[in-house]
């Protein structure tokens, strides 16, 4: 997980907090990585950094906080990837795996630090479905595929389904792909591919 630095222009209290900010940001994923969401705790989380319990409480007022946090950051950092997307797709199919192959790389990067650690949840850590990055990604990747769709004269029967699939196969492949040795990012993206090109036929169709 990479740090924002602030800009040297910046105030020496802003830089104070924006690194104390990123300091239980880096902490918190790390924590999550190696306990589990469910079962890490605020104190966890404090321990893992130098902040003093108070110092803390005036960033983030739960572990909740402190995931969406994560996901939000995490979710800024895979959307330019998207336009890449964009740019090299000429086809419905190009698109879908070109962007599973940007996402589960950039997924495997993502967690590297963790994977090295051996921390047992590290897959995922971070990606969330209900925050408003999120939700901006899937509207981006639904906008994507119906103006591919409707170059290539293919009708999406339902797009907002048809969306949720791609995503729910890419949360779901990723968590595994993480877990495996070696991870297999082209096994994965070839096979999450097939899986929603083959299982979405029917929701996709020619038109005249």
């Amino acid at each position: 997980m990479s740090i924002t630095k602030p800009p040297l222009n910046v105030g020496k209290r802003e830089r104070t907090k924006a690194a104390n900010r990123d300091a239980i940001l880096k902490a918190g994923r790390r924590v999550f990585a190696r306990l589990g969401v469910e079962a890490t705790t605020v104190r966890d989380i404090i321990r893992e950094t130098d902040l003093a319990a108070g110092t803390f409480y005036n960033y983030f007022k739960s572990k909740e906080e402190i995931f969406q946090a994560i996901a939000d950051e995490s979710a800024r950092r895979f959307r330019p990837k998207l336009a890449k997307v964009r740019e090299q797709a000429l086809t419905l199919q190009d698109y879908i795996r070109v962007a599973y192959g940007e996402y589960f790389k950039w997924l495997k990067e993502e967690n590297q630090e963790d994977i090295r650690n051996g921390a047992p949840h590290a897959a995922l850590i971070g990606v969330r479905v209900d925050t408003p990055e999120m939700h901006a990604i899937f509207d981006e990747i639904r906008n994507d595929l119906e103006a591919i769709a409707k170059q290539a004269r293919i009708a999406l029967s339902d797009s907002e389904y048809f969306t949720a699939a791609a995503i729910g196969i890419a949360r779901e492949l990723g968590d595994h792909m993480l877990q495996r040795r070696p991870i297999d990012v082209e096994g994965a993206t070839e096979f999450a591919t097939r899986l929603l090109l083959e299982g979405g036929g029917a929701l996709a169709r020619k038109t005249d």
